[in-house]
């Protein structure tokens, strides 16, 4: 029977689990709300409590981020300060205070374990979660994951989280190996990353990225003289071109962008997100930078633009990724130029897709001249609601209980 995404964790949940703790792996005050765990556990709080836990982290800062340094400790400091927050009925958040990187030493490690699961089974206990379906978006979870005593426990493994620019890599492919070898579920959102490691899990299951359809399809179909544009675009003239996301080193390509713009002088870059590259990376004067945005609004300013564009660079973390940001794109339904990566493929019917600077120059030129039929990309990610992967995920889940082995990844004490 077809379970509906409303109906679909009600009816998983009501007999084996009484709410979700999520580890996330971003933080619900400061990080893109469209990411993956935090979509899925909008959805699975419509019937069940839902305690979010804010990353945990992955690595430590280091003072020789120089200016990003002190913004990522001022901003986990912040975090931290609001506790534990009912964002809404059913949907919980918490800070919990840990040490970066989990501690040095192993009583420093057994102490930062310790006191992290003292305030997560405290947080459970507020939102009168006992019995709880554990789900992982953050590796170092895997230490106290088991503490908790999960009835089922999910591994949402949506990146090569060992890739990540500044972690241990030793350390973070340890908790991939516990998580997989405990996990109930292995959630993989690329087909690249699903291909290469669903043989290393108990079982995996292949649910790639939703999207709030509706939210970016009407920021695309609004005419101007109804809903104008961003106040912060008013003065930056047509055509633009816009990037909407993180501009970070492990995924951004500094080098390539940069080139870009300097082929296209005439054309304006929109650039929304939050940026970790040094200051004055890109000083070109058509090119400008207008930092992070809420989520609710993003949909507006990928409308603003003539054309969306995703240049990354080649590593090992965006050969695994499935961007969310792609059908968000095409939900507006603007035009959209990307370097190519594995997931991109599935896509290319809409996406143009270039290698060098001036083949990426020359697709944006094109996509301006003739920027194809935007009721064409709605169309092809139209199904791929939140609330259909949703859906997807329960349907495993329940698929997964039903069919579990006596001899099956227990919870360990």
């Amino acid at each position: 029977m077809e379970l509906s995404c409303e109906q679909a964790p009600a009816q998983i949940l009501k007999q084996d689990f009484d709410g979700v703790i999520c580890f996330g792996g971003v933080d619900w005050w400061y990080h893109n709300r469209g990411h993956y765990d935090l979509q899925m556990m909008r959805e699975f709080s419509r019937s069940h409590p839902v305690l979010y836990i804010n990353s945990i982290g992955m690595r430590a800062p280091k003072m020789s981020e120089g200016s990003m340094f002190l913004t990522r400790v001022w901003r986990k400091l912040k975090s931290i300060g609001n506790g534990l927050v009912t964002i809404r009925p059913g949907f919980t958040v918490f800070s919990p205070l840990t040490l970066p990187g989990g501690g040095k030493s192993g009583l420093g490690r057994w102490l930062a374990r310790t006191a992290l699961r003292l305030q997560v089974k405290y947080a459970a206990r507020r939102c009168g979660i006992h019995s709880p379906l554990v789900w992982v978006a953050c590796p170092p979870a895997a230490s106290i994951a088991p503490s908790l005593r999960p009835v089922f426990q999910v591994y949402q493994r949506t990146d090569r989280f060992e890739n990540y620019a500044g972690v241990d890599p030793e350390r973070i492919r340890g908790f991939d190996h516990q998580l997989k070898d405990r996990s109930d579920l292995v959630l993989f959102c690329a087909r690249e990353l699903f291909e290469a490691e669903k043989k290393d899990c108990h079982k995996a299951g292949f649910v790639d990225h939703g999207v709030d359809f509706d939210l970016f399809q009407a920021a695309g179909q609004a005419s101007t003289p109804t809903r104008p544009d961003p106040a912060d675009l008013a003065s930056i003239s047509h055509p633009r071109v816009g990037f909407i996301g993180g501009i970070d080193a492990h995924t951004f390509d500094p080098t390539l962008f940069t080139e870009v713009a300097k082929f296209l002088p005439d054309i304006q870059f929109v650039m929304v997100g939050a940026c970790s590259l040094p200051d004055g990376w890109c000083p070109l004067p058509n090119v400008h930078f207008l930092g992070q945005r809420p989520y609710d609004q993003v949909a507006r300013y990928m409308a603003a633009c003539d054309v969306l564009i995703m240049p990354w660079n080649t590593s090992e973390w965006i050969r695994a990724c499935n961007p969310v940001k792609m059908k968000e794109y095409l939900a507006v339904g603007r035009p959209v130029v990307s370097t190519w990566f594995p997931e991109v493929d599935h896509f290319r019917d809409h996406i143009a897709i270039a290698r060098t600077a001036p083949d990426f120059a020359n697709a944006i030129r094109l996509a301006l001249d003739h920027p194809g039929e935007a009721a064409a990309r709605r169309d092809r990610v139209r199904d791929h609601s939140w609330s259909s992967k949703a859906a997807q995920v329960a349907r495993l889940i329940r698929e997964t209980v039903d069919n579990r082995p006596a001899n099956g990844p227990e919870s360990e004490a």
